[in-house]
C-alpha cells in the first residue's frame, strides 16, 4: 500500500476543450393538431411552432457560432423544425441526419444515438420528443427538469473527447431554454 507525501501539492484535474464535447437537446416545435385524421408521425408544425423555432435559434446564435452535426427523428413536426433551425443558424438543410431510433425512442436510444455521433464534431443537436428528451436530459446530465417544453432547448457539457464514451450522468447542465421563458 502506498503512502501518501502530506507536503505534496494536489493539483485538481481540468479538462481541456479538446477533451469537452457539446450536447444540444431540442424538443420539437408545437405541433398543429388541426387535421385529426393525421397520424402522429405526420403531424406538422402549428403556426406558434413555426414562429418559435427562429426565435430559439437566434437565441441560440446569440450564445453559440453554429453546431457540427444535426441529428433528428423522421416525423414530420421534428423534421421541420430541424430544418427551420438548421436555416436560420445557417447550417446545411441537407446535412441534417434523420435516426428512425429517436421517434418514441426512451433514454437509452437518446445515449445511443449520441455515442453514434462522427468523432470529428465538437458539438451535436438531437432533436426528438417528450418524454424521452426530456427524461435523457436528467439522466446524463443529472438535471431535474420536469418538461422540457415545445422548442426547449438545453445545452449540456460532456467531458469525453470521443462521442463512443458518453454515459448516463457524466455531463453537466449549461444551459436551459425555451419560448416562454422570455416572456
Amino acid at each position: 500500500m502506498g503512502t501518501i507525501d502530506p507536503h505534496a501539492t494536489q493539483q485538481p484535474v481540468t479538462v481541456s476543450r479538446e477533451q469537452m464535447k457539446t450536447l444540444f437537446l431540442l424538443r420539437h416545435a408545437k405541433s398543429s393538431w388541426a387535421d385529426p385524421d393525421l397520424k402522429d408521425f405526420e403531424r406538422p408544425l402549428s403556426a406558434r411552432g413555426a414562429e418559435d423555432v427562429p426565435l430559439a435559434a437566434n437565441r441560440f446564435l446569440a450564445r453559440h457560432a453554429g453546431v457540427d452535426c444535426i441529428i433528428c427523428s423522421p416525423a414530420t413536426r421534428t423534421k421541420m423544425t430541424a430544418k427551420l433551425f438548421a436555416k436560420q443558424i445557417h447550417y446545411p438543410v441537407d446535412d441534417i441526419v434523420s435516426n428512425p431510433e429517436l421517434y418514441f425512442a426512451g433514454a437509452p436510444m437518446f445515449l445511443k444515438a449520441t455515442r453514434l455521433v462522427d468523432a470529428n464534431c465538437n458539438s451535436a443537436m438531437l432533436i426528438g420528443h417528450n418524454p424521452a428528451i426530456t427524461e435523457f436530459v436528467n439522466e446524463i446530465a443529472n438535471a431535474g427538469i420536469i418538461n422540457l417544453p415545445t422548442c426547449g432547448l438545453v445545452e449540456v457539457e460532456l467531458p469525453i473527447d470521443n462521442w463512443a464514451d458518453a454515459q448516463m450522468g457524466i455531463g453537466k447542465l449549461i444551459d436551459f431554454d425555451y419560448p416562454k421563458k422570455h416572456l
